[in-house]
């Protein structure tokens, strides 16, 4: 069965064709960073109407590349939610009338459910039971996974996600939007050790996260210091980030008894997270999984995988065209 995915949660158009036979056959993407860089932050109705103006030349285009045609899609999966309600309803319109013309079935794919399992994209896929470290501009979450639709949230950001607080941080430091990745860089060249800066939440008992007070302690110190070397403060900025991402996770591990963990979501490509989460399974006997880099930020090919995971056991929605900006990872059925 070919699945064709479809991503327009937010500030990316994603496109995929997933074989249940053959793995993925192809995707395409588009982002909008350059759209949305003069404001600093994505504009929802912006975003909206670049998707619109994206989503049928990708669907083409990567239909052309992979010598399909429409009449090859048996099913077809896009993103209800969580995300921006407009970006979602321009997949989700696309997704349902496309389906009806071809008389195939379609269904809506919680967002990070795609990030969860994007790993399985992979040829080694990681094995159940695992703990999955969710860690994006918009979300972090600790969950365990049991299997697909089997999740259960360990701890969350009662604030600012992780890569909020790297974008909020980077935008102060001066640096291009989207900030996170290019604070990750100027960090390569800084002493981690150089700023004292807090560890939130890493005294009390929990798995629950919290940034915003860091990224203010990090703030504050630039505007006290304005001689601060911008690189040591990136370095001990993402140096603390990184200690608490991995220390809640260490902790999540000793108490579900399990030595697996995957890593994914935006922040999920941060060099030094990748490098310490090695290090740090190492110690425990464990491994750590990720998706290849391309699919670490949102695409396409995690959600015809996904989709194509789910209607493969029997799943699909209704002719209803459903969106749902606020999703519970926990409610989603088992399969």
């Amino acid at each position: 069965m070919i699945v064709l995915g479809i991503e327009s949660s937010c500030d990316e158009t994603g496109i995929a064709l997933y074989c249940t036979n053959r793995g993925l056959l192809g995707h395409e993407l588009h982002s909008q960073i350059d759209l949305h860089a003069v404001y600093g932050g994505v504009v929802p109705e912006l975003a909206s109407r670049d998707h619109i103006r994206r989503l049928i030349p990708l669907t083409r285009q990567l239909l052309h590349k992979s010598g399909l045609q429409t009449s090859d899609i048996a099913g077809i999966a896009y993103t209800s939610g969580p995300g921006l309600a407009g970006a979602l309803m321009t997949g989700a319109v696309m997704a349902r009338s496309l389906a009806w013309a071809l008389n195939c079935p379609a269904i809506g794919v919680h967002h990070m459910e795609g990030h969860l399992l994007a790993p399985m994209l992979e040829a080694e896929a990681p094995p159940f039971p695992f703990v999955c470290l969710l860690v994006s501009g918009g979300h972090t979450l600790l969950v365990r996974v049991d299997g697909i639709g089997q999740y259960r949230v360990l701890g969350e950001s009662i604030d600012d996600a992780a890569g909020e607080a790297f974008d909020k941080t980077a935008k102060v430091l001066g640096l291009p939007y989207p900030g996170g990745p290019h604070l990750a860089k100027l960090a390569e060249s800084g002493n981690a050790s150089a700023v004292k800066l807090p560890r939130p939440m890493m005294n009390r008992p929990g798995l629950d996260f919290s940034f915003s007070g860091l990224k203010t302690a990090a703030i504050t110190e630039l505007r006290h210091n304005p001689s601060l070397n911008p690189a040591d403060l990136a370095a001990s900025f993402q140096a603390a980030v990184v200690d608490v991402l991995l220390g809640k996770c260490e902790r999540a591990l000793r108490a579900e008894k399990l030595q697996t963990l995957v890593i994914s979501g935006g922040v999920g490509a941060n060099q030094q997270l990748r490098k310490q989460a090695r290090e740090m399974l190492s110690e425990l006997d464990g491994r750590a999984y990720y998706p290849r880099l391309e699919f670490c930020t949102d695409n396409g090919a995690m959600i015809a995988l996904t989709g194509a995971l789910r209607m493969k056991s029997g799943a699909t929605d209704d002719l209803a065209v459903q969106i749902q900006p606020r999703w519970s990872l926990e409610s989603l059925p088992a399969v």
